[in-house]
């Protein structure tokens, strides 16, 4: 199954994640199928960018989205 998820990159301490397309067999940290945003907690404000046409498109064939993307794409949308 593909999933929508978050990937971590940074720091120790200074987390950044990007928003990546990737089987959910594998460890959100192996190869991924595309990146397609991304997310800074530390920035103020909060800084989020997700493409949401290819939020759709990777839907639209099947893949889930983790719980804390899918509250992240509520935020973008408010």
């Amino acid at each position: 199954m593909v999933k929508i998820r978050l990937r971590r990159m940074g720091s120790n301490r200074r987390p950044l994640y990007r928003v990546v397309v990737s089987d959910s067999r594998r460890t959100p940290t192996s190869a991924i199928i595309e990146e397609i945003g991304f997310y800074n907690p530390r920035s103020e404000p909060i800084e989020v960018r997700i493409d949401r046409e290819r939020v759709k498109y990777w839907t639209d064939r099947g893949a889930q989205l983790s719980e804390t993307v899918a509250s992240l794409l509520k935020r973008v949308s408010e």
